[in-house]
């Protein structure tokens, strides 16, 4: 079959390509190089289609829409599967199946299911080139939807094939939309191949192929394998106003703020001090040559959640999704102009959802679906770190977990060492919202926010996390944060966004040997003097000491609810945990 104008010299590649398309069958077969003029045709292709819609260009300059099927709005965990030769390597905590019966299962899906369609091959390199951590993917898709997604959160074209030379060592990756069929879809890792296969969907999180999928599916199981780790978390750098950078990763669950704090602008107090973003959702991390460990941000772009994003939220998001970017699933007005729940301004008096029907403010359904996305280029963002394609990465000082949690957890503290936040990060778990099973004030456990993406069992995940200590000579401090704290009126105690800043800085000054703390139970937690209020309005000291109170009948209530994780990782769950929760209990 003609495998069309093949723009690689490498016969692993091609080959890989050809039996592809001897099972999927398409009618034709373009071979991406992520160039301007591609991206032009491309777009023009998918807005003469249906795809797209040509937003506003006086208002949203380079921007799209694009609307999803109503039942494809998410990722999808009960479709996920983790294929590994025992079921034991995947854990628990995953979807299994037997890598050989599901080859079977997603080949059959496949054959002949782009008939009348075109194939793209999407080469693509995730992190900065020449990075010794980075990696390359192909992806093989028939939808030009990806195909423009991976261009923004990706490097695509010529560097994934410089990088990879005539080297075998690529990730394989097949997408088939087939006919959006919940009950055909499937997301389907096989980590000791290197290989993903996903069908029957056409949701970003589901069929980017380079985020979830390879950054932290089998990223993880990479990283494993090699000596490093790739983590659902956010890289940013604090600049104080005499030059000085710090940079720390942090990983917080779902609807707990991580893109708002990866793009945090300081309030007006910290005149001088800057954040600088080097990545807002994925982070690769090793040791390096002098015992730090180093971080890189594998993607080019956000893939953000748009409801509640605002200028007060996070400004820096609303100035980098002016221009060049595409909408999921947000309001749309009849002026090509779009709309969400949180954004600036009143709302429209009239629009269409992000099922295509009519909308006002009357409406009782929501204008955006709550998963609603933005997909834009990371050099829109002005607070864009300089180090970001730096291929060694940057250094990491601290580490840090949050959480969404109204009570017991306080605003801020320290682990005691490197094992005990492995602790800390291995427990965390985050509130559901009402909408959710179990209902509203439920805590479900979502270790390192890593519970959706790990690769392999989640036991021997903590195990890596703990032997990474070995490799280690200046070893990055961990710290635990919470900014949903509420009082008995079910107010907030801690007003966020920009203030967030403020317990940054105490975290920098710990890490530095600049600020102190005292030890409870818990860990160091900053004192009145140790944290910087100055300039904050309707907020004191009072206050603060209830955001940090630490409550000895909560916490012998959370060690009782974590007994649920550590029961049901017992056969894997490492004996340094185990001791460290009863180090716990022996302090309170």
């Amino acid at each position: 079959m003609n495998l069309g104008n093949c723009n690689t010299s490498n016969e692993a590649v091609k080959s890989w390509v050809q039996e592809m398309v001897h099972l999927c069958q398409p009618d034709q077969v373009h071979w991406c190089d992520g160039s301007e003029a591609e991206k032009q045709l491309l777009t023009a292709e998918a807005v003469k289609s249906g795809v797209l819609v040509e937003l506003n260009q006086q208002k949203w300059p380079g921007c799209y829409y694009h609307r999803s099927n109503p039942n494809d709005v998410a990722r999808v965990e009960q479709c996920t599967f983790i294929c590994t030769p025992t079921k034991d390597d995947a854990g628990l905590t995953n979807n299994w199946c037997d890598p050989d019966e599901m080859y079977v299962k997603l080949h059959d899906l496949a054959r002949g299911a782009m008939k009348g369609r075109t194939m793209y091959v999407i080469p693509y390199l995730m992190g900065p080139p020449g990075s010794k951590l980075a990696k390359v993917g192909i992806e093989l898709t028939d939808s030009i939807y990806v195909v423009l997604n991976m261009r923004i959160m990706t490097r695509m074209g010529l560097p994934a094939y410089e990088h990879l030379g005539l080297r075998r060592d690529f990730n394989r990756g097949l997408h088939c939309l087939l006919d959006l069929n919940p009950d055909r879809r499937f997301i389907a890792h096989f980590p000791k191949d290197n290989t993903i296969i996903s069908v029957g969907s056409g949701y970003g999180g589901n069929v980017l192929l380079g985020k979830k999928c390879l950054a932290l599916r089998i990223g993880s199981y990479l990283a494993r394998q090699e000596g490093w780790l790739a983590e659902h978390m956010l890289i940013l750098g604090v600049e104080s106003p005499e030059g000085e950078k710090t940079f720390v990763a942090a990983a917080f669950p779902s609807a707990c703020g991580k893109t708002n704090f990866a793009m945090m602008v300081p309030p007006k107090h910290f005149a001088g001090w800057k954040v600088w973003t080097v990545g807002d959702d994925i982070a690769w991390m090793k040791p390096g040559a002098d015992g730090r460990l180093y971080a890189i941000n594998p993607e080019a772009g956000y893939f953000g959640v748009v409801p509640g994003t605002n200028t007060k939220s996070n400004p820096n998001a609303m100035h980098m999704i002016r221009r060049d970017t595409i909408f999921t699933n947000v309001g749309l007005t009849a002026d090509g102009d779009v709309w969400w729940e949180g954004m600036d301004g009143p709302p429209p008096g009239e629009c269409l959802d992000w099922r295509g029907e009519k909308w006002t403010p009357a409406s009782k359904e929501k204008c955006a679906h709550p998963n609603s996305r933005f997909t834009t280029p990371m050099q829109n963002n002005p607070a864009m770190a300089p180090e970001v394609e730096d291929p060694n990465g940057v250094p990491i000082s601290a580490i840090i977990f949050g959480g969404r949690r109204a009570t017991t957890l306080p605003l801020v503290f320290q682990a005691f060492n490197w094992i005990h936040g492995v602790y800390v990060g291995a427990m965390m778990g985050s509130e559901m919202t009402a909408a959710a099973v179990g209902g509203r004030g439920q805590v479900r456990r979502d270790p390192m926010a890593m519970l959706p993406f790990c690769g392999y069992n989640m036991g021997d995940y903590f195990r890596h996390w703990i032997r990474m200590r070995k490799h280690l000579r200046h070893i990055p401090r961990i710290f635990a944060v919470n900014w949903f704290r509420k009082d008995k009126d079910g107010n907030f105690l801690w007003p966020g966004f920009s203030d967030n800043m403020r317990v940054l800085k105490w975290i920098i000054d710990r890490c530095n040997g600049r600020a102190g703390a005292e030890e409870t139970p818990l860990g160091w937690v900053p004192r009145a003097g140790d944290f910087d209020l100055a300039g904050m309005e309707n907020f004191s000291a009072e206050q603060l000491d209830e955001a940090q109170t630490i409550s000895v009948d909560e916490w012998k209530k959370e060690i009782l609810e974590e007994n649920e994780l550590m029961f049901h990782l017992h056969d894997s769950m490492p004996k340094e945990l185990i001791f460290q929760r009863e180090l716990l209990v022996a302090r309170l």
